[in-house]
């Protein structure tokens, strides 16, 4: 009797990274993403973990979490992890990436964005139109630190560049430790920018260029399996969008629409 076909699991990232369900529910975010992640290390004749990646970023914790659970598991079990991206696997869809041994993406992908950037809105001048007094009291000085609803301060910027560059540096240290000696510094990796497939592979932020289905029966043979692991619906989120919640006033809506931008801006970014 011939031994069973290889498994390869797959898990797909596709979305920003963040806690806020976006109003099209394809947020990343570990506490949707912990229970697929462990029982893809958990599939019967499992050769390899593959990640589908398709994501512009966003929380730099959430990244660091997801990376974190998917070495420590490949590590555990023994298993190869293999990442693919498709559109985009920039910023914190890079730092997804590096959870893999090895990354592979199509030649107009789109990777790097090794940075670290914050973004919001400001209210001040809408407020006092409507004759709202906005009233903040702090035990501390940088407790309000940007409130959006106030004017910003020279001296909030220069703490929030602070922790930025503090944030940098250990996406920086990652992307060292992860790509190792196949890493070609220059003087754009950790700038920010991004670069297509080809552009990335000359760096050595990727491995090779391919899709999840040719590298895999490359790797382990026509006979491979593919086996999606998806994140289970959650409850809730679909009476809300439908109107059903029993609890949804103004501030909800204002703050559903403020992520809905901020999403559409994160991917606009890129062309997407």
């Amino acid at each position: 009797m011939p031994p069973p076909p290889p498994v390869v699991a797959v898990l797909r990232f596709d979305g920003v990274i963040s806690t806020r369900r976006s109003l099209q529910g394809k947020s990343l975010s570990m506490a949707g993403l912990a229970e697929p992640i462990e029982r893809a290390f958990r599939l019967k004749d499992l050769a390899a973990v593959a990640l589908l990646i398709n994501s512009p970023g966003g929380s730099p914790v959430q990244s660091a979490l997801m990376e974190r659970r998917i070495r420590q598991l490949a590590a555990e079990r023994n298993v190869p992890v293999l990442a693919f991206a498709e559109d985009v696997a920039a910023s914190g869809g890079y730092w997804l990436a590096l959870a893999a041994d090895e990354i592979f993406a199509q030649d107009a992908s789109i990777l790097g964005s090794i940075g670290v950037v914050s973004a919001g809105f400001g209210f001040p001048d809408l407020i006092r139109r409507f004759g709202i007094e906005r009233r903040v009291h702090t035990a501390g000085t940088s407790k309000a630190m940007l409130d959006p609803f106030r004017a910003e301060e020279p001296e909030d910027v220069e703490r929030l560049k602070a922790l930025q560059l503090d944030i940098h540096e250990g996406f920086k240290d990652l992307v060292r430790s992860r790509r190792g000696a196949r890493l070609k510094e220059d003087g754009e990796i950790f700038t920010g920018a991004v670069f297509t497939g080809r552009q990335a592979l000359a760096r050595g932020l990727i491995d090779g260029i391919g899709d999840l289905r040719q590298v895999m029966r490359e790797r382990f043979g026509t006979r491979v399996r593919f086996r999606l692991v998806a994140e289970r619906p959650r409850r809730g989120f679909g009476l809300r969008r439908l109107g059903f919640a029993s609890r949804i006033g103004p501030v909800d809506l204002l703050a559903d629409a403020l992520t809905a931008l901020e999403e559409r801006a994160i991917w606009a970014q890129f062309g997407l």
